[in-house]
């Protein structure tokens, strides 16, 4: 137990726009690595442990938006330290008590390997469960998004759904997401850079002008 803890205070986590760390590992669809998602956004998230009630609720939403988030070319991908076979196990039991085929796979990292390289293990709650963690990595591999959730809280699978959609939004127009945004509302357009861009923000008719710093346009 001392080595691990060692372990935990040394791992670097990994930020917003660096290469998501590679790994190779295996799950209940087989191994995989992450060089199966090039080209794809990929939605990585992890919960604390198989057979636990909150993780049961999640594994139920987040197929729910599976088939939303194929739509956006992205792919989900779970993780815990359990095995294979619990993993089995588990999703057999989703299946049969909630009606609910899962479709994606989850990784069983019991070397701990990749939660270690993502961070996932916080060692204020608990040194032997991965804590809530969504990862959303974009089709250039890179990390676009960071988001943890304590033990006890489970997470809301329409916010992540509306985040891909932000980030891909962003990426297709070069806006900014206000507050609140939802696919279909207008986007933020970045503010002027000069003196004199500003001056002339009023007059540009294809955006929704509020003040010199701030102002939206459509995107459909």
């Amino acid at each position: 137990m001392a080595q691990f803890d060692t372990e935990v205070s040394q791992v670097t986590m990994p930020r917003i726009g660096d290469r998501a760390p590679y790994f190779e590992a295996p799950t209940n669809h087989g191994n995989i690595s992450l060089n199966d998602y090039k080209g794809k956004w990929l939605v990585l998230f992890s919960h604390p442990s198989d057979f636990t009630p909150v993780c049961t609720t999640e594994f139920v939403g987040f197929q729910e938006i599976y088939p939303d988030l194929h739509q956006l070319n992205t792919e989900l991908l779970g993780l815990s330290v359990d095995s294979v076979n619990s993993h089995i196990a588990w999703i057999r039991s989703i299946e049969e008590n909630f009606n609910t085929s899962i479709e994606f796979p989850v990784i069983a990292d019991l070397d701990k390997e990749v939660s270690m390289k993502y961070g996932m293990i916080m060692p204020g709650e608990s040194q032997v469960e991965t804590s809530r963690a969504v990862f959303v990595i974009d089709d250039q591999q890179k990390i676009r998004s960071i988001i943890y959730y304590p033990l006890t809280t489970g997470r809301n699978m329409q916010e992540i759904l509306r985040l891909v959609k932000a980030l891909q939004t962003t990426d297709e127009h070069g806006v900014s997401t206000p507050a609140n945004w939802q696919e279909g509302d207008k986007a933020v357009v970045s503010p002027p850079k000069s003196q004199e861009e500003a001056a002339k923000r009023s007059e540009q008719e294809d955006i929704d002008y509020i003040d010199w710093y701030i102002s939206k346009k459509d995107i459909q």
